[in-house]
C-alpha cells in the first residue's frame, strides 16, 4: 500500500476540518470519536476538533472482499471520501484497518491528505520499541492475508507476527462477537488467544481490527495493546493544535 500519511498539518486554508470515513463498524467509529475527545486538551466545546463523520455501515465487508469473493468496497469508500471533501474536509482518516488495503484505488486523484492508521501505528511502535520478541497482529482474515501490517512492521524493523492457525479463527469469532454486541464472548475468546500468543513470544498485542479495542483496552492479559484508533486520534489532535481553530 502506498503511504498517504499526513502526520501533520492542516491545509493552508486552515479550517482544520477532518473527514472521518466510518461505519466499519459503527461501534468502532463511535470509539474513535471518543478517542479524539479524550486526546483533546479542551476546556470548552469550541476547543475540540471540527469533524464530519461519515458513518455508513452499508459499505461492503472488507474482509469478505479479500478472502471470500465478496463485493468490492472501493467505490463506496471513494464515494464517502468525495462527499467529505465536497463538504469541506481538509484531511481524511478511515476508521477501519482492513479498509486501508483499498485506499490506493479509493482515494486516487483525491488531493486531500490521509492520516493512515497503519503508518501511524507502526511509527509509534518503532519509536517506543514495544513488542519484545514480537507484536502479535490481531486482525481480520482479510487484513492478515493482505500483509499490510506485516510489510509495514518489517520495513520499520519492528518484529511482528500473525497468529498461528489454531488461534486466528478464534480472533475472527471474537471480532464477529463484538459486531454482534456480545462483548463477554469476545473477551473469553481473546483471553484464550492472548495466553497462547504470549507463549509464542508476543510482547504486545496489535488491535488491528477496529472492533477489538472495545474489549482489549490499553492492556490485556498482561500485555500492552497498540490501538491504531487511539494512536490516530492522538496524532490528529497533535497536528491540529497549531491551526487557527485552536489558536
Amino acid at each position: 500500500m502506498t503511504s498517504r500519511t499526513s502526520p501533520g498539518t492542516p491545509t493552508p486554508s486552515g479550517t482544520g476540518l477532518v473527514g472521518v470515513i466510518g461505519g466499519m463498524g459503527p461501534l468502532a467509529t463511535a470509539d474513535f470519536y471518543r478517542d479524539i475527545i479524550a486526546a483533546s486538551p479542551a476546556s470548552r466545546d469550541q476547543d475540540h476538533l471540527p469533524l464530519i463523520i461519515w458513518g455508513d455501515p452499508r459499505i461492503p465487508d472488507r474482509s469478505d472482499a479479500l478472502t471470500a469473493g465478496g463485493a468490492d468496497p472501493t467505490e463506496a469508500i471513494r464515494s464517502a471520501a468525495l462527499a467529505l471533501v465536497a463538504a469541506g474536509a481538509e484531511q481524511l482518516v478511515v476508521a477501519c484497518n482492513t479498509a486501508h488495503i483499498f485506499l490506493d484505488r479509493a482515494l486516487a486523484g483525491i488531493d486531500v491528505p490521509l492520516l493512515s492508521l497503519v503508518d501511524e501505528t507502526v511509527r509509534v511502535a518503532a519509536e517506543r520499541g514495544v513488542g519484545g520478541e514480537g507484536v502479535a497482529i490481531l486482525a481480520t482474515d482479510g487484513t492478515i492475508a493482505s500483509g499490510v501490517y506485516q510489510e509495514a512492521f518489517a520495513a520499520a524493523g519492528v518484529p511482528a507476527f500473525v497468529p498461528p492457525e489454531p488461534v486466528q479463527p478464534r480472533i475472527m469469532q471474537a471480532i464477529r462477537a463484538v459486531k454482534a454486541g456480545d462483548l463477554d464472548a469476545a473477551t473469553a475468546l481473546l483471553l484464550g488467544a492472548a495466553a497462547e500468543l504470549r507463549e509464542t513470544g508476543a510482547g504486545a498485542l496489535l488491535a488491528a481490527c477496529t472492533e477489538l479495542p472495545s474489549v482489549l483496552g490499553a492492556e490485556f492479559a498482561g500485555l500492552p495493546v497498540l490501538d491504531p484508533l487511539t494512536l490516530a486520534a492522538e496524532a490528529l489532535v497533535r497536528s491540529h493544535q497549531g491551526s487557527p481553530i485552536h489558536a
